[in-house]
């Protein structure tokens, strides 16, 4: 049970099966047992109110960054103005602006990340689910990662399931 607006964490040791069990909460996965249940109702498949952080950025080199962000969006039907402005907020807010036209092979490690939570929040989920997000990145890039991460929170009132094996992350 969570609580909306807070921060989880989700910690063990490597193959205990904390990315299957974010992934069956995400609704990627089916559950052998139990159900997972969002405001009251059940998840089934993926829904626009969890939005998912993947350990590895996978971000589509062939698409800007702008297309990137939007893509969830295009996936899901949910292409028009008011979300195409939000996603444009979202670059801004995130320093992203000057990177909207470019691909992602021309970016830092830590801007690509910037990147995949603009991908994540542009759905306006409710709770983001983050794998390893800030695992492949340096202590210092780390910190200003998270730290965009909590004003997120704070600006969408989001609830964060949180993996990291640092704990110091």
């Amino acid at each position: 049970s969570m609580n909306s607006g807070d921060f989880y964490s989700l910690v063990g040791p490597s193959g205990c099966g904390k990315s299957t069990l974010l992934s069956i909460i995400a609704g990627l996965l089916p559950p052998s047992g139990g159900r997972v249940l969002l405001g009251g109702e059940e998840v089934r498949g993926s829904s626009p109110r969890i939005g998912y952080m993947l350990q590895k950025d996978n971000l589509l080199e062939w698409r800007t960054i702008r297309q990137n962000v939007l893509f969830g969006l295009e996936i899901r039907r949910q292409l028009n103005e008011e979300t195409v402005g939000h996603a444009d907020h979202l670059l801004e807010t995130y320093g992203l602006s000057d990177f909207r036209d470019k691909y992602p092979a021309q970016m830092s490690g830590g801007m690509r990340q910037r990147v995949v939570i603009a991908i994540a929040a542009a759905c306006r989920p409710q709770v983001l689910i983050c794998d390893e997000p800030v695992s492949a990145l340096d202590v210092s890039i780390q910190a200003q990662v998270l730290n965009l991460m909590k004003d997120i929170q704070k600006e969408l009132n989001l609830t964060y399931l949180f993996i990291a094996h640092d704990l110091s992350v």
